[in-house]
């Protein structure tokens, strides 16, 4: 019995003091990382912008090569979007758009994971000096969830490890398609 008291206790300490630290976390939450990729502003726009490139260096894609696709009649460009659906538990379900367009400087995504919340995330192209300058961000809302809030703290370590796979990936397509 005594034990028992001891778990509660634990409890009521715990679980409002997890509430009242995450009033003080942010309600937002950025993952940025970024690549200089050896190929030219136009070769790396374009293995972003056309969606089904994404097959080849998606990290999400490489985790579960078996999952279902479906794309969208637009290829590339603003209304571009695809879905996805996986029994991998890394991948699950979600969806990603193209919203916004920059031609060769940017692309701005809708991008919404195992049916949470959608979050906006983006590439940002540059020139650098051995090729692109590659960008790729995301922004979420957390809003004043205390969980979600909690959860926003381990965004960075869980989707940034996904980006730079991503972008390593990306890297690797585009040199291939530069041999070729």
């Amino acid at each position: 019995m005594q034990a028992l008291y001891i778990i509660l206790g634990a409890m009521a300490v715990l679980i409002p003091g997890l509430f009242v630290i995450s009033m003080f976390l942010p309600s937002t939450v950025k993952v940025v990382r970024t690549r200089v990729v050896p190929a030219s502003v136009t070769a790396v726009f374009q293995q972003v912008n056309i969606l089904k490139n994404w097959e080849g260096w998606s990290p999400w894609h490489q985790l579960d090569p078996g999952m279902q696709l479906t794309y969208s009649d637009v290829e590339s460009g603003v209304g571009a979007h695809f879905r996805w659906k996986s029994k991998h538990p890394q991948v699950r379900k979600g969806m990603l758009s193209i919203t916004e367009i920059r031609l060769y400087e940017y692309i701005g995504l809708d991008m919404q994971f195992m049916e949470q919340r959608k979050v906006k995330g983006y590439f940002r192209f540059e020139p650098a000096r051995n090729g692109t300058l590659v960008t790729w961000g995301l922004f979420a809302e957390m809003g004043q969830h205390p969980g979600r809030r909690l959860m926003g703290m381990m965004m960075d370590k869980w989707v940034g490890k996904d980006f730079e796979r991503g972008l390593e990936n990306l890297k690797r397509a585009c040199t291939r398609n530069l041999e070729v």
